[in-house]
């Protein structure tokens, strides 16, 4: 990055952590305990234009890139989870919007997202399926000018808040198909509750960020709302993997600098036999070793982000920010309860909340082992092995 793009990017840094002094960890400790939904703190991000980073100047966005919105997820990140996931999906999530939708759809989904007077869920991911995405179930019959829409859906984070829904569907059954990626339809549409049952998920931790299971009955979708064409949805949503996986990691970036400053913090504080234990090697080392993979992590987590911005393949390396930012995340969340010691276990210090959030940055939106797996087939070249 050159000189400008620093300065671009400190100036959004300061902007967003600006909003985010006015969330501390004691606004956080009580939507984990409450389970309320942080309005307030969706709000200020909307009304600070946050939510039009990457979105196309002409409806109401900055016209930015990956870069600039990686590092307002990282801003966030250091908040925790449940601030990431309250408004990481209308950062991101409309992306297919963007790029493969009319000017027409355009005009009318997105400006309202921009906005927050509009917010969105994912529809994908289903019970028996997980991350084979070829294989869903759900099946939208187009029936004159709409589709009805059959099905069901799980882990859908923000459903309980959410008015529009980016959907993913089959239309044409994966046997009738030549490809397994072939047949499957994208909609950016309404969540009619008189259609969908949305039932929530008691979970470990982000109890602010409902996730669901929804049960689709009937759902009438407009065929105006199909994102491009029918049965090439599978291709829509990898444009989208890697933007989600650079954002995931920058996220996860900034809740590993947290919880290190929290240990240090302690470290520095803590005196135990007459000296502050951040003297003691065994106290150290390790938090030196979060450091530096969270350095690490960062680093790769830029490249992946620049790369994208350039236009240029950037799969292995999105991939490999991910898992290197979940793993440093988790670890660094880990020492610091371990830093913490006994204290660590108490809420107040906030630190088990941090180890409770890394947690997800491990399972999704791809697991450790399949990033593993897709590392080995693309970056190395051996045997695809799934």
């Amino acid at each position: 990055m050159n000189v400008a793009q620093q300065d671009d990017q400190r100036a959004i840094q300061e902007a967003v952590a600006a909003i985010c002094r006015n969330f501390d960890a004691e606004y956080w400790l009580a939507r984990d305990t409450d389970g309320e939904w942080p309005t307030a703190f969706c709000d200020a991000i909307a009304a600070g234009g946050w939510f039009g980073i990457t979105m196309p100047t002409e409806y109401g966005g900055a016209g930015q890139g990956i870069a600039a919105a990686a590092m307002v997820m990282k801003t966030i990140g250091r908040l925790g989870s449940a601030a990431v996931s309250s408004v990481h999906l209308n950062l991101f999530g409309p992306q297919p919007v963007v790029v493969f939708g009319t000017d027409a759809q355009k005009q009318r989904m997105l400006p309202a997202l921009i906005r927050g007077e509009d917010r969105a869920c994912f529809g994908v991911t289903e019970p028996n399926v997980g991350s084979d995405t070829t294989r869903i179930k759900t099946f939208a019959r187009r029936d004159g000018d709409r589709y009805v829409v059959h099905g069901q859906k799980v882990w859908t984070s923000t459903a309980q808040q959410a008015n529009k829904i980016l959907l993913v569907t089959r239309t044409t059954p994966i046997e009738e198909c030549a490809r397994p990626i072939d047949g499957i339809t994208l909609f950016y549409t309404d969540l009619d509750r008189s259609k969908v049952r949305i039932r929530p998920i008691e979970k470990m931790a982000r109890k602010a960020v409902d996730s669901n299971e929804l049960f689709i009955d009937g759902l009438q979708v407009p065929a105006e709302d199909r994102i491009g064409e029918e049965g090439q949805g599978f291709k829509y949503l990898l444009h989208g993997l890697n933007p989600e996986r650079i954002l995931v990691a920058a996220s996860s970036i900034g809740a590993g600098e947290t919880a290190l400053e929290r240990a240090v913090g302690y470290a520095k504080e803590r005196v135990v036999f007459g000296r502050a234990i951040g003297q003691n090697q065994a106290i150290q080392h390790p938090l030196a070793e979060c450091w530096m993979r969270l350095q690490a992590a960062e680093l790769m987590m830029w490249n992946a982000a620049r790369l994208y911005d350039a236009g240029l393949p950037c799969g292995v390396e999105a991939t490999a920010a991910k898992y290197l930012a979940a793993e440093a995340s988790f670890e660094t969340s880990t020492r610091a309860v371990r830093t913490h010691g006994g204290f660590g276990f108490a809420k107040e210090y906030h630190v088990e909340r941090g180890l409770r959030e890394s947690v997800l940055g491990l399972v999704a939106p791809v697991t450790q082992e399949m990033a593993l797996c897709y590392i080995a087939e693309k970056g190395l070249g051996l045997p695809k092995s799934y």
